[in-house]
């Protein structure tokens, strides 16, 4: 498929030749991939049949270990662990003289470490699968999650969608009120909303726990712990049950690039050394992040993150995941101060981490195998080839990556360009150069572009009007109007030109007004951005509302033509001075009028597929906020006229705006626009 790659044969077959000597290891030592991942079982604590409790964990630069907590009043010293081979220890605790576990549920317990240089540490086991904190404890104490009555599922997961269409979300701040939102809050409120707007698919942000919320979930702390700030383990359960019951998706963002440096209730120094679980410093640290690296090679790193991939799969039911951070483990130098240029000698050599790629080869293949329709997403801003081909090609076995140049593309445009400068040629370019056969997640911003320091598409468009003229009982400014027909054109044409799937952040499908900032010291522990406004949706005579109609209906206008699905666009027109862009995929013909000012009638487009055309969706109609220029009862004739490399093609109307214009010519808003976006189908 890519000629250019053949210089580096020898590469692709060295990969795939350690990922078959990992997977023989695994079945000579471990009995086979399934057996090893499904660590979770033993490691941590368990219940036994009979209402014993076995702990074990890894600690191999330990001197001893000892389990305390308000079972024993925390006595530090009486329930010592036992040492196995390979660095691991063992503890069993009896049941009670009633028969009951010698530790409820929702007891709270410590790992007590003796170092060997005598050293105390309290530790929570890496294997818990919950911890919370006391309203003013700074430090994440490890609870035994053991009730009586588990939620259990009632709905399978849904198929795998042909046409991913993505809701990234986040929990907490999926709510108006200035607090952590919950689980139920989610189910009840958010889950309908995404349903109603199209979205096949949930990406969760911040679920696996990290003990600063500012963080966004991405220093993780407990890995095999859904965060308790959001509410319980069941509540998750019953959350992602209910949005199968809907027929979506859920994926987990999984953060596996990394750790929190946080000790008392981290992973870091868990046995007391600077290890463990990662490489020793400097190459066990991260610079820019503050965070620490694992050592992929570790057979127990390996035990603990594919079990960690396992247990999400299997406890919660998520059907699959996104990657966080890939590119710093593709590489030894994380990706810091260096501009990948595309040059293919970049993602080659001494450069890359192949224990790391490895193990990502690894996860993907064993995932894969166990869950045929399981769902993973990268995200590397690299461009590594192959990262979304199969293992059994040297690839890394990924289902999708982001397509991250794209919302970069339209914040330097924003910033940089005015309207009728905007470069047709460069926008294409960027929606279409990605890697063929290798299938791109588009979207046009997601919660990077909604952090404090960014702004949301939203806000480099209409800043600080949308605070005062975003009424519909009032007459439409110049930079609201302007602001949301390019909102929703620069939307469809990700939507419909830039990948295989397309990605939305929550609330911004509505123009969300505020950029996203956590409470923290710099904010006085502010939660006023820390929140979604779905409240402005609620109010009528606010435009929010017609720019989520929009969104639905491009959503739903996929749903019935399934673009994503089909191959890439071609593109017919990409027309400078004009500022229009035309192109067909899957039988729909796409029409994009950017001229900030110019209308156009018997305009001459290429189309594939001869027949007669209808308007489909039409940027410019009134419950969109637009200016209904467009008669929808017009039918488009083909004709047998070849034209910019199609056999057919016909005549158009981009909307007859004269009045329209003449009438804002006396108003002297001359900069008015005349920007719209058709869908037409045959």
């Amino acid at each position: 498929m890519d000629p250019y790659l053949k210089p580096y044969e020898k590469d692709f077959k060295r990969r795939y030749e350690l990922l078959q000597k990992q997977l023989v290891r695994l079945e000579e030592t471990e009995g086979g991939f399934d057996q090893f991942t499904s660590s979770y079982k033993n490691f941590g604590v368990h219940r036994q049949p009979d209402n014993s409790l076995l702990f074990l964990e890894w600690a191999p630069a330990a001197e001893a270990l000892f389990l305390t907590g308000d079972f024993n009043d925390w006595e530090k010293f009486s329930y010592p662990y036992t040492k196995k081979e390979f660095g691991k220890w063992e503890l069993i605790l009896p049941a009670k003289h009633d028969g009951t576990p010698a530790v409820g549920h929702n007891t709270r317990l410590k790992v007590v470490v003796h170092t060997k240089e005598g050293g105390r540490l309290y530790r929570i086991s890496p294997w818990a699968k919950y911890v919370n904190r006391e309203e003013k404890s700074i430090v994440y104490d490890w609870v035994h999650w053991d009730p009586p009555q588990p939620y259990t599922q009632i709905h399978p997961r849904p198929k795998k969608p042909t046409s991913l269409r993505i809701y990234e979300a986040h929990v907490g701040i999926a709510s108006p009120e200035g607090k952590v939102a919950s689980y139920t809050n989610f189910t009840t409120n958010v889950l309908p909303r995404i349903k109603d707007l199209g979205y096949n698919c949930i990406q969760l942000m911040a679920i696996m726990e990290h003990a600063y919320y500012a963080s966004f979930g991405y220093q993780v702390t407990s890995f095999f712990a859904a965060s308790s700030r959001y509410g319980t383990p069941e509540e998750l359960k019953r959350m992602i049950d209910a949005a199968h019951s809907m027929g979506i998706v859920v994926l987990l963002d999984v953060v596996h690039s990394h750790a929190s440096k946080n000790t008392e209730d981290g992973l870091n120094c868990f046995d007391g050394s600077d290890s463990c679980f990662f490489h020793s410093p400097p190459r066990g640290e991260h610079k820019l992040w503050g965070s620490r690296l694992f050592n992929y090679s570790s057979w127990e790193v390996q035990r603990f993150l594919l079990s960690n991939l396992r247990w999400w799969m299997e406890e919660y039911c998520f059907d699959g995941f996104r990657f966080d951070g890939i590119t710093s483990m593709l590489y030894h130098h994380h990706g810091i101060g260096t501009g990948f240029s595309g040059d293919y000698s970049e993602y080659f050599g001494l450069q890359v981490d192949e224990d790391s790629l490895v193990y990502l080869m690894l996860a993907n293949h064993i995932l894969h195998t166990l869950y045929p329709d399981c769902i993973t997403v990268a995200e590397d801003v690299s461009g590594m080839p192959a990262l979304c081909r199969g293992v059994e090609e040297g690839g890394l076995g990924f289902d999708y990556r982001l397509a991250m140049a794209i919302p970069d593309k339209w914040i330097q445009i924003l910033k940089e360009s005015k309207d009728e400068d905007w470069d047709m040629g460069d926008i294409v370019h960027t929606l279409t150069n990605r890697r063929y056969g290798e299938k791109c997640i588009a979207y046009a911003e997601s919660h990077d572009q909604a952090l404090v320091g960014d702004k949301s598409l939203a806000f480099w468009l209409m800043d600080k009007e949308m605070y005062t003229n975003m009424s519909s009982l009032i007459p439409m400014t110049a930079v609201i109007d302007r602001g949301m027909q390019l909102h929703k054109m620069i939307r469809l044409l990700t939507h419909a030109l830039g990948g295989e799937g397309y990605l939305n952040f929550i609330g911004n499908e509505f123009g969300h007004p505020e950029w996203l900032d956590f409470p923290r010291e710099g904010n006085n522990q502010s939660y006023h951005y820390a929140r979604r406004q779905f409240n402005l949706l609620e109010t009528d005579h606010l435009r929010y509302h017609q720019l989520y109609a929009f969104d639905r209906d491009m959503n739903r206008t996929e749903d019935q033509y399934g673009w994503l699905a089909a191959q890439p666009g071609f593109v017919s027109a990409k027309h400078g001075e004009d500022k229009v862009i035309v192109f067909d995929r899957g039988h729909v013909v796409f029409i994009f009028n950017f001229h900030p000012s110019k209308s156009f009638q018997d305009y001459r487009v290429a189309v594939e597929a001869p027949g007669r055309y209808k308007i489909k969706l039409d940027s410019d109609q009134d419950q969109y906020g637009g200016h209904g220029r467009l008669d929808h009862n017009t039918e488009f004739y083909t004709e047998p006229q070849p034209f910019n490399g199609r056999p057919n093609s016909m005549q158009i109307n981009f909307w007859n705006v004269s009045l329209f214009v003449s009438i804002r010519r006396k108003s002297k808003l001359l900069t008015h626009p005349g920007f719209g976006a058709v869908v037409a189908f045959v």
